[in-house]
């Protein structure tokens, strides 16, 4: 007959923590797995971001408009009126990349050159132009030429009141909002500000990088 020795108060004590360390490790697993996913859905705006404000190639800059930071969001009380004499929040345009110009409703040569320069950005992105909206925020409630509504009709034409504009879109020295398209991202940030008189290849370039590495909007 054999007998079993018994089990020193030692060995129970050491068999014990092992025992209480598995449902520990799961847990610590679980909150990995969360904050992976966390990443991952955050990736696609930290990646558009990072290629602007961070990853700079050698010798230069990878931008041509200037960037805004600290970040302008629209504000929530500036109200539009569209074509159909309905007022809208600005902000309800989130969701798409949006090229904003602003311009008395009268529309001169240089108002023209501005919306031309916005269509045709937006027109050279292919497929992917159906991310992004083109905006006149009007500073007057006069009627628009014919000859520009006939142009440029998928552009979102909207009347607002011009200290509101002015006191969200900055300008360069020695302009004002007039002068300027603006670039804002899909979460209604204001981007970036493109110089008076552009270069519209170059316009492209940002929104055509912009485009590629960002998933949103």
């Amino acid at each position: 007959m054999s007998t079993q020795s018994p089990r020193s108060p030692r060995a129970e004590s050491s068999a014990r923590p092992a025992a209480q360390g598995a449902p520990r490790g799961s847990w610590h697993r679980g909150r990995w797995m969360l904050l992976l996913l966390a990443a991952v859905c955050a990736a696609p705006i930290v990646v558009s971001y990072l290629t602007y404000y961070v990853i700079k190639p050698a010798g230069g800059k990878t931008n041509y408009g200037a960037l805004i930071d600290p970040q302008r969001p629209i504000p929530d009380a500036l109200a539009v009126t569209d074509e159909n004499g309905k007022t809208v929040p600005l902000a309800s345009l989130r969701g798409k990349w949006l090229m904003v110009t602003v311009d008395h409703s009268a529309c001169d040569d240089a108002c023209a050159t501005k919306l031309y320069f916005m269509r045709q950005v937006r027109a050279t992105q292919g497929a992917e132009r159906e991310r992004v909206l083109t905006v006149w925020l009007r500073t007057d409630a006069g009627a628009v030429p014919d000859a520009i509504a006939r142009a440029y009709p998928d552009t979102r034409k909207f009347a607002a009141d011009p200290a509101a504009i002015a006191a969200w879109l900055p300008a360069d020295a020695g302009t004002s909002d007039a002068d300027h398209i603006y670039l804002v991202d899909p979460n209604g940030n204001l981007m970036m500000l493109f110089p008076k008189n552009p270069d519209p290849s170059k316009i492209k370039s940002d929104v055509t990088r912009l485009l590629k590495w960002s998933s949103i909007g």
